[in-house]
């Protein structure tokens, strides 16, 4: 009995694991460091990686495929396009494509979208606006969050006063710094 704890406990001492702390094992910061060990021994020529590109053994993200994916068919509905606007029709029919919209889209779309856009940042624009009060409106200097500053008991040294909590600083105190100290 004494040879088999004996072993038991050198084997846990190989492994890295304390047998006199049960809980040891199950730290987040033991496993950590056991999963650090597992990463450090794995060689470059193991039979388990997938080969090039992909990340790890669960094989490649899909960001990175749909991001793939979504560059190929830019490319591929940009060259569609240009062929389609800029190749003359019996070019088209010669190679056998015979059935394809009227060039009249050709300009309309890209003009309908770069209008939508100009069209979209005006509303914008505008409800930003609409929205903002007017200059004079007292909603500009106060609102709900507003806060007034605490007076301090001013007996106390300059050394000894605590740090002001956060407040807002007066429109007066603000146009008193601003303008009478410009001079």
């Amino acid at each position: 009995m004494l040879i088999a704890g004996t072993m038991m406990q050198t084997t846990a001492n190989a492994m890295g694991c304390d047998m006199e702390s049960p809980h040891s094992v199950n730290s987040p910061r033991r496993t950590l460091s056991l999963s650090k060990q597992r990463r450090a021994t794995r060689s470059f020529f193991d039979d388990k990686t997938s080969g090039f590109g992909f990340s790890g053994d669960h094989g490649p993200k899909p960001s990175e495929v749909y991001g793939f994916v979504g560059s190929i068919t830019t490319v591929v509905a940009t060259v569609i396009f240009l062929v389609w606007a800029y190749v003359p029709e019996s070019w088209l029919q010669s190679v056998g494509i015979s059935y394809y919209p009227s060039r009249y889209w050709a300009l309309a779309v890209p003009t309908y979208v770069m209008v939508t856009i100009a069209l979209v940042l005006g509303l914008y624009i505008g409800l930003n606006f609409i929205s903002t009060p007017p200059p004079t409106s007292l909603n500009t200097v106060f609102d709900e969050f507003s806060k007034d500053p605490l007076s301090l008991d001013s007996s106390l040294e300059e050394d000894e006063k605590p740090i002001e909590p956060i407040s807002d600083i007066g429109i007066d105190r603000i146009n008193d710094i601003m303008f009478n100290n410009a001079a």
